[in-house]
C-alpha cells in the first residue's frame, strides 16, 4: 500500500473521524467525503433554482452544473456523448426504465431473456415481470461454487432465440467479476441487447462503454462516495431513441395538446419532473475524488486489506468465506459463514463491538439457494478503512463462538 495516505484519506470522511465505528459494510452504502458534502450544501446555498425551467440567471446557473454533472459522468464511463447519459434515483430505477421501456416494448413470446443467478433482486425482478407481460422465456446463466461462469455455460445459453442478457459487473455477494466481454460478444453475435449493472464495480475499478460494447449500463450514486437519490443509465445512442419515455409529466416534452404530446429529445424525455440536480452535484464531485485518488490506488489499496482479512481467517477453520480461495477475486467483498451460528447473530455481536457488516441475503436469494445458504453475513471493504479495523473485525469473528458457548 505505498504511496496511499491513508490518514490524509481518512480525515476527508466526516463520519470515519467523528465515530470510533470500524464501517465494514461499504457495498450497501460508501461514506461521503467532504469535497461531496460541500459541493452539495453550495448547490443548495448558491444555485437552487428548477434546472431547465426559467431563463433567470440562477436558473441557468442551476442546469449549467446539472449539465456539467451529466458530461463528468460520461467521460467518467467513456460514453460517445453526454445524451447517452440518463439521471434516475438508482441502478434499481435505470433497470426497471430499461425493462419498460425497452423490455415491454423490444420483446415478445419468442424471445428469451438471460439472466445471470449471481444478480442482485434489481436486475432480477423487473425481468421476471416482462417475461410475465410478453410472454418471453426467462432462462439463466449459472456459476460454480466460486462464483465462476464459464465460456461454456454461456455458449450453451446464448442462442438464436436470445434477445437480452442481463448481469452484473461484479458480484454483490461474492465479489467475482462477471466474463463481460465474451458474454457481450455471443450476445451480439445473435443479436441480443446487453444490461449490465455496474452497481459494484463503479468505485472500484475503471468502466469504459466502449470498450465493453454493453448496450445498457447502470449503477447508483450512494455506493461511490455520492448522496443517495441519485443513479444513472447509460445507454447507446439509438437505443434511447427508439424506446418510449418511462415516466410522463413535467419537463420530458416539447409541446402537450389535449390528446396528445411530442416528447423531448433524449435524455430529457426520461427525466420527468424536477430533477435531483443537488445529487448530480455531489455525484461529480464523487467522481472527481475518486478519479484524483485513481483506480491503481483504489484497487491496490482495497486488495491488501481484503487479503489481510483472509490471512488473518487462514488458522480459524470455523469461518467459511464464499466464493474463490483467491483473495484478488473478491474486490473487498467477504461474505462468510460461522459454524453454528446465525448471520444475524454474527451481525449483532460484531455490532456490539462496534463493527458494521450486513447479514441477510443481500437481495440476491437465487445465488445463495443455488450456493446451497439461506444467508450469510458480509463485510465489504473500502479504500478509507484501516487495517486496524481488519483486525479488529477478524479477532471479533474468531470470539464470536466462544462468546456463545461454544468450546472453540
Amino acid at each position: 500500500m505505498s504511496g496511499f495516505d491513508i490518514g490524509r484519506v481518512r480525515k476527508d470522511f466526516p463520519l470515519l473521524c467523528s465515530s470510533s465505528l470500524a464501517y465494514l459494510d461499504n457495498a450497501a452504502t460508501s461514506q461521503k467525503p467532504e469535497v461531496v458534502l460541500k459541493a452539495i450544501e453550495d448547490y443548495y446555498k448558491n444555485k437552487n433554482a428548477n434546472p431547465m425551467r426559467g431563463l433567470y440567471e440562477l436558473s441557468v446557473a442551476s442546469t449549467t452544473a446539472y449539465e456539467s454533472a451529466r458530461e463528468t459522468v460520461a467521460e467518467f464511463i467513456n460514453a460517445s456523448q453526454s445524451e447517452e447519459i440518463v439521471f434516475t434515483r438508482n441502478a434499481t430505477e435505470s433497470l426497471n426504465l430499461i425493462a419498460y421501456s425497452y423490455g415491454m416494448n423490444f420483446l415478445t413470446k419468442e424471445d428469451e431473456v438471460l439472466v445471470a443467478i449471481t444478480e442482485h433482486h434489481s436486475n432480477l425482478l423487473p425481468w421476471q415481470n416482462v417475461c410475465r407481460q410478453t410472454g418471453a422465456s426467462l432462462k439463466f446463466l449459472d456459476c460454480d461454487a466460486t462464483g465462476f461462469i464459464s465460456e461454456e455455460v454461456i455458449d450453451a445459453a446464448i442462442n438464436k432465440n436470445t434477445k437480452l442478457v442481463a448481469l452484473t459487473h461484479v458480484s454483490n455477494v461474492l465479489g467475482r467479476e462477471n466474463p463481460i466481454s465474451y458474454v457481450v460478444k455471443k450476445a451480439h453475435e445473435v443479436g441480443a441487447k446487453v444490461v449490465l449493472d455496474a452497481a459494484q464495480s463503479v468505485a472500484h475499478m475503471s468502466v469504459d462503454v466502449r470498450a465493453l460494447d454493453v448496450d445498457f449500463l447502470v449503477f447508483s450514486g450512494h455506493k461511490m462516495l455520492a448522496p443517495m437519490g441519485i443513479g444513472v443509465l447509460y445507454a447507446k445512442l439509438d437505443l434511447l431513441n427508439s424506446m418510449p419515455p418511462f415516466l410522463y409529466g413535467g419537463e420530458m416534452i416539447e409541446t402537450v395538446t389535449r390528446y396528445d404530446a411530442v416528447y423531448a429529445q433524449v435524455p430529457h424525455k426520461f427525466e420527468a419532473g424536477t430533477v435531483n440536480a443537488g445529487g448530480a452535484v455531489g455525484l461529480e464531485a464523487a467522481i472527481k475524488y475518486i478519479k484524483e485518488l485513481g483506480f491503481d490506488a483504489i484497487k491496490e489499496r482495497e486488495e491488501a486489506l481484503t487479503k489481510l482479512a483472509f490471512d488473518e481467517l487462514a488458522d480459524y477453520d470455523k469461518v467459511h468465506i464464499l466464493g474463490s480461495v483467491d483473495y484478488k477475486e473478491h474486490h473487498g467483498i467477504i461474505a462468510f459463514s460461522i459454524d453454528d451460528v446465525h448471520p444475524h447473530d454474527i451481525a449483532q455481536i460484531l455490532s456490539t463491538d462496534d463493527i458494521a457488516v450486513r447479514a441477510g441475503h443481500h437481495c440476491a436469494q437465487p445465488l445463495l439457494k443455488h450456493l446451497g445458504f439461506m444467508s450469510t453475513a458480509r463485510a465489504s471493504l473500502a479504500f478509507y478503512n484501516t487495517e486496524e479495523e481488519v483486525v479488529r473485525f477478524t479477532d471479533s469473528l474468531k470470539s464470536i463462538r466462544r462468546r456463545m458457548g461454544y468450546a472453540k
